[in-house]
């Protein structure tokens, strides 16, 4: 292990015109407010709201996909899930344990593994409420996906979802 080097702050010679070198001491980063709103940070919308809304469809989709395989626990789609959806979600994934513990089916043992969201289509149903369908392929075979995203509190929440 090398011992630290000790390391001197050097200030240019004082030059007629030549500026001075000296060490500023770190700021907080300003913080730029719209016009009328001072003290309140500016809401940040996404460039494109379209591409937004086909990333958190495609995110969704693949995390309700584990969850119905048994690899991901369904707790972590509460924030994204209405508790209605995240209901649905929670009993066809332990309807498809079930099933799977009673008969012993190879078959169902790899339905819903290695899902893949292949095609996302959104389209705005009115402002803020969108309509999303997805082709989902599997081991075993390919589904469809639905769902309905309506913007809350700076965040997108899924009211309707509908897995094929």
């Amino acid at each position: 292990m090398s011992a630290a080097i000790p390391i001197r702050a050097v200030e240019a010679p004082e030059r007629a015109g030549s500026p001075t070198i000296r060490q500023i001491p770190p700021q907080a980063p300003a913080r730029i407010f719209p016009p009328g709103q001072a003290g309140t940070p500016p809401v940040l919308l996404p460039a494109d709201e379209l591409s937004e809304v086909r990333a958190v469809t495609r995110g969704t989709i693949q995390a309700a996909m584990e969850v119905l395989a048994g690899i991901r626990p369904v707790h972590q789609l509460a924030r994204r899930l209405d508790p209605r959806c995240l209901a649905a979600l929670q009993h066809r994934a332990c309807l498809i344990r079930r099933e799977i513990t009673r008969t012993g089916n190879p078959a169902l043992a790899r339905l819903h593994r290695n899902s893949i969201v292949r095609s996302v289509r959104v389209c705005e149903v009115a402002e803020g409420i969108y309509e999303a369908s997805a082709v989902v392929v599997d081991d075993v075979r390919a589904r469809a996906v639905a769902l309905r995203l309506e913007r809350g509190k700076q965040v997108w929440r899924v009211t309707e979802l509908v897995i094929g």
